[in-house]
């Protein structure tokens, strides 16, 4: 993806591949930090790093390509610049050049208050994002996303599905790309598709059929929130198999199940790192997030933590 991005021009850190650890090693110890660390394969949202100084940095290149503790994930590392900023995300339908954006979101990727604490795979999400100006939105989609479909069609693999750009927007208002996914991405489109007033499957067959182009999609102007309930532990390690209490008192919201699972008695159980993702819709974010921790606090597991600041920064600025 960076090689992608690097030979099309297209916004994104400055970065550099290692396979051999000495190398990379030594490599490190030339950056300045805060710097990112990135295990090259799947790691279940938990792969990346941002140390804040060498010693972390340093341990996370250990732990990725010495300890493995992301298995052959780590056989390569990406060390990349780090991005101060807001964090975006935008999903689209993609048929080869044809790029039909969906309505912008914003993730918490830390596990904690205050964007403290180590990466996850996200704590909770919101759309829109009132506070993040059209013409910045647009100039993602410009400049990153319609160029990387156009990019596979030059490279002679177009790309049909749902693109998925993280993107971080810098302290001067210019977008760049942390990371693409060929897929719906986890809790954004929880927030979402829920604002989506089209049907899914009108989508989904104009872009199998090569006629994205002409299918009329349109977004409700209702604000969706969503607060992920995650087990205590979490991104580290956390217990499974705890009973979950209170889903049948959710009466206006929706849930998404991540990680659970039914026991033998037949009652919903904990079963992942992220276990729920609670969403409430309203008529602008204050309404919508109101709505989402309110229904979120009707679900109980021992250990459940959750992030308390979801879509604050929409609210304050």
């Amino acid at each position: 993806m960076k090689d992608l991005l690097h030979k099309y021009n297209i916004p994104t850190a400055a970065y550099r591949k290692f396979h051999q650890y000495e190398e990379a090693l030594a490599y490190l110890r030339e950056q300045s930090v805060p710097v990112v660390i990135k295990a090259d394969g799947l790691a279940a949202g938990k792969g990346v790093v941002v140390a804040q100084t060498l010693e972390e940095a340093e341990k996370a290149l250990s732990d990725m390509m010495v300890g493995k503790v992301f298995g052959s994930s780590g056989d390569q590392v990406v060390i990349e610049e780090f991005l101060a900023g807001q964090e975006m995300s935008i999903l689209a339908f993609v048929d080869g050049e044809t790029v039909r954006p969906m309505v912008a979101a914003q993730d918490h990727k830390p596990a904690y208050d205050g964007d403290k604490g180590p990466n996850t795979g996200g704590m909770g999400t919101y759309s829109p994002l009132p506070h993040i100006a059209d013409s910045i939105i647009e100039e993602a989609i410009e400049t990153i996303i319609k160029p990387t479909a156009k990019a596979m069609v030059a490279e002679g693999r177009p790309f049909r599905g749902v693109l998925f750009a993280g993107l971080m927007i810098s302290p001067d208002g210019k977008p760049k790309t942390i990371e693409f996914n060929a897929r719906f991405g986890d809790p954004e489109t929880q927030v979402v598709l829920p604002r989506l007033k089209s049907d899914l499957l009108d989508i989904f067959l104009a872009a199998v059929n090569g006629t994205l182009d002409s299918v009329d999609i349109q977004w409700k102007d209702e604000a969706a929130v969503c607060v992920v309930l995650a087990s205590g532990g979490y991104p580290a390690s956390y217990p499974k198999g705890l009973p979950i209490q209170g889903l049948d008192q959710v009466d206006d919201g929706i849930v998404f199940h991540a990680g659970t699972a039914v026991n033998e008695q037949g009652e919903w159980i904990t079963n992942g790192g992220r276990v729920l993702g609670v969403v409430g819709l309203g008529a602008d974010i204050a309404a919508a997030r109101a709505k989402a921790y309110e229904q979120a606090e009707r679900i109980t597991f021992e250990g459940k933590h959750q992030r308390t600041d979801i879509a604050l920064k929409a609210l304050q600025s």
